[in-house]
């Protein structure tokens, strides 16, 4: 092996053993998080992992810890409004409302309850809309008319079809979708609107995955996963993971981490979509239909599932399902 291609290979590792750490702290936020088992969930020694850590994240671990746990309450403040401060802040790790009022205080510069209050409008990363408030401004259309359609006396699933200016129905449904175990390249920073970056991403998790035989396509899955709200979190602290569905326990190596996407009650929007919709896509699902839903966001993890190829479209537009995790409001 060459000198820089092992030094790829090594920086790989790090990089994986590091993700594999960040997995785990997303999975288990409402636990004690101590550097002994994260170092051990690196395979790393105790006395050099936090420096590598911060080398590898650009934060401390224990700062890291604290503003995942931070944004995620912060969320939760957006979007679940019958849960007490309190509830919320022992969700996300904290020992009580009292370290975590002043967490948030000096994280955000504001108190919890002026943040859920919609303190956050102005100060927020970019001015998000107040849910009591809210009315759709984008290019999917502004008269945007909501009604739900039942299955049936055997069907438990809840349709609903947004009529949109000069398109198509976008038809989101809510039901149970399966518990996913994915191989996935991931991506810390900004992405939005990058398609070089997401097709690099995609390219590499192939190459990877082409010669283990895990492309069976269409049995094989590709989705791409968003840990992070773009309107809490700064987008150089984004992480996005591209991912192929693979068989449970596949083993992984190099840059290709491995986790599994908890299932369970999601509201899925069918889209056909032009490379620069998204945005606005994701918008219609959080600002328009989840108010009116009856539903909140749950803490699991968001995704889009692929279901084409843009390429065999004829306009080029790719059919995608926006998953969004939901529970009863």
């Amino acid at each position: 092996m060459k000198q820089d291609e092992q030094s790829r290979y090594h920086r790989d590792e790090y990089i994986a053993r590091i993700n594999r750490v960040i997995d785990y702290i997303e999975s288990h936020l409402d636990r004690e998080l101590t550097l002994k088992k994260l170092s051990d969930v690196a395979n790393f020694s105790s006395f050099h992992f936090h420096r590598i850590f911060r080398a590898l994240v650009g934060e401390s671990l224990n700062a890291y810890i604290r503003r995942v746990r931070i944004e995620r309450a912060a969320g939760q403040l957006n979007y679940n409004p019958t849960k007490t401060i309190t509830e919320i802040a022992l969700d996300c790790g904290f020992s009580g409302s009292a370290s975590f009022a002043r967490a948030f205080k000096e994280h955000y510069g504001m108190s919890a309850s002026r943040w859920r209050a919609g303190g956050f409008l102005p100060e927020s990363k970019d001015g998000m809309l107040n849910s009591k408030n809210r009315k759709t401004n984008s290019k999917l259309g502004n008269d945007v008319t909501i009604f739900s359609e039942y299955g049936g006396i055997n069907s438990y699933t809840i349709k609903w079809r947004i009529a949109m200016q000069d398109r198509k129905d976008v038809t989101i449904e809510v039901k149970e979708m399966p518990e996913l175990h994915v191989a996935y390249v991931r991506h810390i920073g900004p992405y939005a609107g990058d398609l070089e970056l997401f097709e690099s991403l995609f390219t590499r998790l192939m190459a990877w995955a082409g010669p283990r035989d895990l492309l069976k396509f269409p049995e094989t899955q590709v989705i791409c996963v968003y840990h992070d709200d773009p309107k809490i979190t700064d987008e150089e602290k984004l992480r996005t993971s591209t991912c192929i569905t693979v068989p449970k326990d596949t083993p992984v190596d190099g840059e290709v981490g491995y986790m599994t996407v908890p299932g369970g009650k999601f509201a899925v929007a069918r889209f056909e979509l032009a490379d620069d919709e998204y945005e606005d896509a994701w918008k219609l699902v959080f600002g328009t239909w989840l108010p009116e839903s009856g539903y909140q966001p749950d803490d699991r993890l968001c995704y889009e599932l692929y279901r084409n190829d843009p390429k065999e479209h004829p306009e080029n537009k790719c059919i995608v399902d926006i998953c969004v995790p939901v529970r009863p409001l």
